[in-house]
């Protein structure tokens, strides 16, 4: 055989599959583990829950990009459990297979602190209580640069620097700061509600946004979310062999159309999941409209072995196994917390001033109502009785009922607002009638209003018209125009608005402050996640600002990305919506034609800024075609 073939066949004979290295290993791990700075603060909180910590802080600098660091008070690590914590699958959660199925720990995977080390500068100083000294370890791409004695206090303090500095792709695939601090926020929420018996502080930029001293579920809630929480909560228990329910779903008069503020926790762990957030939903059948979502915040405590969590490395999603008897519990819990708000009595003995008898005086004697009965009254007289003490007024059932043998006036009873001409013969067979007329330079239409849809003709054809669309085409073009111009009208309140918000929304009215004047409103930042509103758009005519900012920050926090990237056309779509709300009101027939004129000015008037439609003309033929013709 030639020496080539030789050569190429011991090529192809020789062994392949090598063995990767810890560091690259570290960094495909980290690739599922570690997604964004909120992901470190999420392992390494849990991790010193698990520590047994009682109180934790979270000091993070740009959004985490630079630095996440966790202090907690917990238990500590020897100097050998410290350096074995940075090794894949080491962990002191789990000993044996089958302690997976009896999880009560939040982690146990042994990943999180090899995978952070594997992409970011990581800085270790921990300490258990009957050591005096601690240990310091420098790790940086998966390899120890040193390991040293330190001074310390009881706990550990973990450093995460320069996130992604070693793949430089995955850096640059990080979101601006206001969204990454936005995720920071979203999972520090998530574990300071599972645990409110904790102590939890946030630094972002040597900036506190919270402070959350131990207590009770419902003020972790308010603590969290604001204080505006406490009129809206509705408390919720139920216990059961597969499930035990507690904490607090909200009132059905404060649904919103976008969901925000749902958890779910099940044993002491966020979870997400949309089949029981269904159970939920259905138990408000009837209570709210269906496109509409309400907030909750619910603790379910299962058995470990009743539930999977071992199916993503997140852990934010379970596999319950006995998925639809909770289901059903849950729905029937929720409508029993429902049914027992709406039940519940309105009437305050303590408070109610009619039963109350002054101090030293004697009850008054109780009268009992007399009823007055004319004994002349005759039903079926068709004559008003005069010169009684009191008239009886006839019902509308009485009015069909009753004989009427006077039948000169029938018409009126099908008459609209004005039949001159019989409904002003709404269908025109024939181009040259036209039902336009000129006034002033301005057209006026014969107009027909039904609820918010306006009927009128053109030509040959039906034509309707979706006031609260044509409203919304008018104001989105108003709105640009005036932007296009510089045109900014603010019109100053009497009376300033103050809004308090949660730190989420906060960070996300601040990502939108600098170009809500161009809408005329004029807000500013009071501290303390309040804003002050000083003046609003004279197209809002002092309606609900305050309602408008909140659905624009719930707009904002469901599609940050194509709301960011089209900031100005988003704001203009939305205040459109909220001036239609309230302009789209019961419509006389002149207004309606001036709608009409001002709608046909615009430059779309046929469909609507979101891309529905606002016209739909019904050629008379095929109207006719529906009566055989």
């Amino acid at each position: 055989m030639p020496y080539t073939l030789l050569f190429i066949e011991k090529y192809l004979m020789s062994d392949i599959i090598k063995l990767l290295p810890d560091s690259v290993a570290n960094q495909i791990a980290a690739g599922e583990v570690i997604q964004r700075p909120a992901s470190i603060i999420k392992e390494l909180v849990e991790n010193s829950i698990d520590a047994g910590a009682s109180k934790i802080q979270v000091i993070v600098k740009n959004a985490g990009k630079q630095l996440v660091q966790i202090i907690d008070d917990g238990r500590g690590m020897s100097e050998t459990d410290a350096r074995m914590s940075f090794e894949r699958h080491a962990t002191s959660k789990i000993q044996t297979a089958e302690d997976i199925f009896h999880i009560t720990t939040k982690g146990f995977r042994g990943e999180a602190l090899a995978s952070i080390a594997a992409v970011a500068q990581v800085e270790m100083k921990t300490k258990t209580a009957h050591n005096e000294i601690g240990t310091k370890i420098i790790i940086e791409a998966s390899e120890v640069k040193s390991q040293e004695p330190c001074q310390t206090s009881k706990g550990c303090s973990i450093a995460v620097k320069n996130l992604f500095y070693n793949i430089p792709v995955r850096r640059n695939f990080l979101k601006s700061d206001a969204v990454e601090f936005g995720q920071i926020i979203s999972e520090f929420e998530r574990v300071a509600l599972a645990h409110p018996e904790l102590s939890f502080v946030l630094v972002h930029n040597d900036i506190e946004h919270f402070h959350l001293e131990k207590g009770n579920f419902r003020q972790r809630i308010l603590g969290l979310f604001g204080q505006n929480y406490n009129e809206k909560l509705v408390p919720i228990e139920e216990n059961t062999d597969l499930v035990q329910i507690t904490g607090f779903i909200t009132k059905p008069e404060f649904s919103r159309k976008k969901k925000s503020d749902q958890y779910f926790l099940v044993n002491n762990r966020f979870v997400k999941s949309s089949y029981f957030n269904h159970a939920i939903h259905n138990a408000y059948d009837e209570l709210i409209p269906s496109e509409n979502s309400v907030a909750y915040f619910l603790n379910l405590d299962i058995p470990p072995n009743a539930i999977d969590i071992n199916i993503h490395p997140t852990k934010t999603e379970i596999k319950f196994e006995n998925e639809q008897a909770i289901y059903a519990i849950i729905r029937s819990a929720v409508k029993q917390a429902l049914g027992k708000f709406q039940l519940a009595p309105t009437l305050d003995f303590e408070q109610e001033t009619s039963f109350e008898i002054p101090f030293g005086s004697e009850p008054k004697e109780i009268k009992i109502p007399t009823i007055k009965v004319n004994e002349n009254y005759n039903p079926f007289e068709n004559e008003k009785l005069k010169n009684e003490s009191f008239s009886t007024p006839k019902t509308s059932f009485q009015s069909f009922t009753k004989p009427n043998k006077n039948f000169s006036n029938w018409e009126s009873l099908y008459q609209f607002e004005e039949t001159p001409k019989k409904q002003e013969q709404l269908f025109v067979q024939q181009d040259n009638e036209k039902n336009e007329r000129i006034v002033a330079g301005e057209k006026k239409y014969d107009c027909i209003i039904l609820g918010d849809l306006i009927f009128t003709t053109f030509k040959s054809a039906l034509m309707v018209i979706d006031i609260k669309k044509a409203w919304e085409r008018i104001t989105y073009d108003e709105i640009i125009e005036n932007i296009e111009n510089h045109i900014h009208h603010s019109q100053q309140l009497l009376f300033p608005i103050k809004i308090e918000l949660t730190h989420k929304e906060a960070v996300i009215l601040n990502e939108m402050i600098e170009v809500l004047p161009k809408f005329g409103i004029d807000i500013s930042d009071f501290g303390q996640n309040t804003f002050v509103i000083n003046g609003a758009s004279p197209l809002m005519n002092d309606q609900n600002i305050e309602s408008f900012i909140k659905d624009l920050i719930e707009q904002f926090n469901f599609h940050p990305s194509d709301f960011r990237n089209n900031l100005l056309e988003k704001i203009a779509l939305n205040t459109a919506r909220f001036v239609s709300n309230f302009k789209s009101k019961k419509l006389n027939k002149d207004e309606a034609s001036h709608l009409i004129d001002k709608l046909f000015s615009t430059s779309v008037p046929f469909t609507a800024p979101s891309g529905k439609s606002i016209i739909v003309n019904i050629p008379i033929d095929e109207l006719l075609m529906k009566f055989n013709r």
